[in-house]
């Protein structure tokens, strides 16, 4: 059976806001290895998202000055405006002129009113992520690198977008992806090593 398992992408699949990319097993770029990606945005005039899974070892009060304690992992989200501060998350609207991507995920908002809520202990690591730059593609780019096979397409609940505990985020969402998710799981980082 494994012998017929396909490793490689469908690249019929067409992206949607809100779905996650997973790049495919032996993606060599070193921002984007076996990364999982929260696509927030895509459209004809690109698309844009933050990787999930690839976390810095800083904290948020010593990305931004003036900000409170916060006890959550910050990720980078992608190459692009590397020197900026993102963040998604499930307060709605408690967090003013925040865009919500799917049912219960929101993006950005007034940093103010984010600002108030930390310093007050509003809000719970469950609750928001950070993320220091972004993922972005320019038009049809994207569908040029699903066409080259280079990422998966997944939906799954916002428990997985927000979790940032996951030690192996990428594996976990690949196993549900059916019986070639799971032996795609499976694969070493080094195709050499197979």
């Amino acid at each position: 059976m494994e012998g017929d398992l396909n490793i490689t992408p469908d690249p019929g699949i067409q992206p949607k806001k809100g779905q996650l990319l997973l790049s495919e097993p032996f993606l060599n770029d070193p921002y984007f290895k076996r990364t999982v990606i929260f696509l927030c945005e895509h459209n004809d005039e690109g698309s844009f998202g933050f990787v999930l899974n690839n976390y810095i070892d800083v904290e948020l009060d010593q990305i931004m000055e003036n900000m409170p304690k916060f006890d959550g992992r910050i990720s980078i989200g992608g190459p692009v405006k590397n020197s900026n501060l993102y963040y998604i998350h499930t307060l709605g609207a408690e967090i003013e002129e925040s865009v919500e991507v799917i049912p219960g995920i929101f993006m950005g908002g007034s940093f103010d009113a984010l600002k108030d809520l930390l310093m007050q202990g509003k809000i719970g690591s469950s609750q928001i992520r950070f993320f220091v730059g972004y993922s972005g593609w320019s038009p049809r780019q994207l569908e040029a690198e699903m066409s080259h096979k280079s990422w998966f397409v997944a939906n799954v609940g916002k428990d997985l977008v927000m979790d940032t505990e996951d030690k192996d985020l990428w594996r976990t969402i690949m196993k549900r992806l059916g019986v070639q998710g799971k032996f795609i799981a499976n694969l070493p980082e080094d195709p050499s090593l197979n």
